[in-house]
């Protein structure tokens, strides 16, 4: 899956569409990668002479991956409807992410229905660099404000 059928299923736009592309989609499991470039916004400020993707930025984009395996499951149409956070748990950081690094972003349902329970994982050059469990539910884009 490429950027624009990306953009087709997510609501999110530059710059915070965290994911580039989708390897592999299924009901149990999606592979997204995300190639962190200097030119990303954040490092401007996170830090300046030692950039690093925040942590935050990563759970976000696991929850990312997390709508599109959602999507697998149930039907809902993108256009009224958004996949929102509702708890993180067992989150671990454990390597910075630099300019230059290649992220492969793997998402696994742990629950199914209009709130998911999923596990993510981001491994860059082989090794796990962050971890999260988290809960997402389906809302209507107009009931959001």
């Amino acid at each position: 899956m490429r950027a624009e059928q990306i953009l087709g299923l997510l609501p999110h736009r530059y710059p915070f569409l965290l994911i580039d592309r989708v390897l592999e989609v299924s009901p149990d499991r999606v592979r997204a990668l995300k190639n962190v470039t200097f030119n990303e916004p954040y490092f401007q400020g996170h830090f300046p002479g030692a950039p690093v993707m925040p942590g935050v930025l990563q759970i976000e984009a696991m929850a990312q991956a997390g709508g599109i395996l959602a999507l697998q499951s149930v039907a809902f149409d993108p256009a009224t409807h958004v996949m929102l956070f509702m708890a993180i748990d067992a989150v671990k950081f454990r390597k910075a992410v630099t300019p230059g690094d290649q992220l492969l972003i793997e998402v696994v349902p742990l629950r199914k229905g209009k709130i998911f329970k999923m596990k993510g994982e981001i491994q860059c050059d082989g090794q796990v660099v962050s971890s999260a469990e988290f809960l997402a539910g389906l809302a209507e884009k107009s009931k959001v404000s």
